[in-house]
């Protein structure tokens, strides 16, 4: 719902520009750093913003072979737009996440492909209310280093876009006076474990 998710989840592409792997590595994301946000039209008046925290995954990334892969959980009961009864709505209500039914999000990489140092596109699926279905993530802004703020532990952070049809998800309220389009934006920063610089 979000520039995440969801998630949030093209991770995977934390190649590095200051370091080229030359095997898979494991990388763990980072859930206080990493956000699925989105925006959503609303009547063709305004552009409504909200995020979901994302809650926990995992990244392997190989630049050098086609072992890339990416796996993030994020938990639709934190979705935050500003204003408490919209949020209950959407938590709740039929045609939105409905999370006593539907509580977790997922999405996992098919495959990743790079595109020089900081970009690349993650093919994967989304999981939402129920229904799995595919979804792209473009993700640029690929920065990679020895972290100051964390024992110097190597990490790695992202930027990435996507956008979807909340009605392929079965979440179809007030379609049209809210928009089906939804753009996803994710922010994130995971973590090479046990590993200092």
């Amino acid at each position: 719902m979000n520039k995440i998710l969801l998630g949030l989840a093209s991770a995977s592409l934390l190649a590095g520009t200051a370091s080229v792997a030359s095997a898979a590595e494991t990388y763990t994301i980072d859930p206080s750093h990493t956000y699925g946000n989105f925006e959503i039209g609303h009547m063709g008046l305004s552009t409504m913003h909200g995020r979901i925290d994302v809650t926990g995954g995992e990244i392997v990334m190989d630049r050098e072979g086609d072992t890339s892969r990416v796996e993030v959980t994020m938990d639709p009961a934190t979705v935050d737009t500003g204003h408490d009864k919209r949020d209950e709505h959407l938590r709740n209500k039929k045609g939105f996440f409905e999370v006593d039914k539907y509580p977790e999000m997922r999405f996992v990489s098919k495959s990743v492909s790079f595109d020089g140092d900081d970009e690349a596109t993650v093919e994967g699926e989304l999981t939402l209310h129920g229904v799995t279905k595919p979804v792209t993530l473009e993700v640029d802004d690929i920065v990679c280093m020895a972290n100051p703020m964390d024992d110097k532990k190597y990490t790695c952070g992202f930027s990435a876009e996507a956008e979807i049809k909340r009605s392929d998800f079965g979440m179809d309220a007030f379609i049209p006076l809210v928009a089906d389009e939804v753009e996803i934006q994710i922010e994130a920063e995971a973590n090479r474990p046990n590993d200092a610089a």
